[in-house]
């Protein structure tokens, strides 16, 4: 038995396995592109001790969403030293976008660390996505952020589903959302001129609605509050 542990001793030492984890700070939650440029940046950099790889790219927030390639990201990839900072650019592409209602892609940033260790050594590299919102607000648009607007949202029910319409021009991302006193967790946004059902639970014919959405710094507005 003593035999046994100590071949299973042996055999962890050499085949330990070491987990690098990729720590990008992305300077800020979400990206307003204002439509009056034609470019707009975000910072990264890297807190990591070793050099990271990283990768960038658009995907669809919803079905709402414009094309990604309506956009172009510069550079795509590239390799950021520990402690290094960099910059990537969003840039139009050319292809049409709506220009009386705001259009919504996730940014995606994925920092992949470099291997360390002996030809010895197992690594691990764990690469770790963030996403943040990018949201594409028209040149038409431009002063017309989403707080200013908040209130003209209108909740009825559709059966035992809850119903959020957004009458709006402006993305409608929640940051608190309770309805008769209690806190829906789920991180729920609405597009302009379209509506959010809400059907995970059912919901009483009548109640109270109390809101709170992001603004373009991703902090938290006032409440609003709307019966139904």
């Amino acid at each position: 038995m003593k035999l046994y542990q100590l071949a299973a001793s042996f055999l962890l030492s050499v085949f330990v396995v070491l987990p690098a984890q990729a720590s990008l700070l992305i300077g800020g939650t979400r990206l307003v592109f204002d439509g009056s440029r034609q470019a707009a940046t975000l910072s990264i950099e890297n807190k990591d001790n070793v050099t990271n790889l990283v990768q960038s790219w658009l995907s669809p927030a919803d079905e709402h969403s414009p094309e990604k390639d309506a956009f172009i990201i510069t550079p795509p990839l590239f390799r950021l030293e520990s402690g290094g900072q960099a910059a990537i650019r969003v840039v139009r592409s050319g292809k049409p976008l709506p220009d009386d209602r705001e259009s919504m892609l996730w940014l995606n940033v994925k920092g992949i660390p470099a291997a360390t260790g002996g030809p010895d050594k197992n690594i691990l590299q764990i690469a770790i996505n963030s996403r943040i919102k990018m949201i594409y607000r028209p040149a038409a648009l431009k002063g017309a952020t989403p707080e200013r607007v908040a209130d003209k949202l209108q909740w009825n029910i559709s059966g035992t589903a809850l119903v959020a319409k957004n009458t709006t021009s402006n993305y409608m991302n929640f940051s608190s959302l309770i309805v008769n006193g209690e806190t829906l967790s789920t991180p729920y946004f609405v597009a302009p001129y379209s509506q959010l059902t809400i059907a995970d639970k059912k919901f009483p014919a009548h109640g109270q609605v109390t809101w709170k959405i992001l603004d373009d710094f991703g902090m938290s507005t006032k409440s609003y509050s709307q019966a139904y």
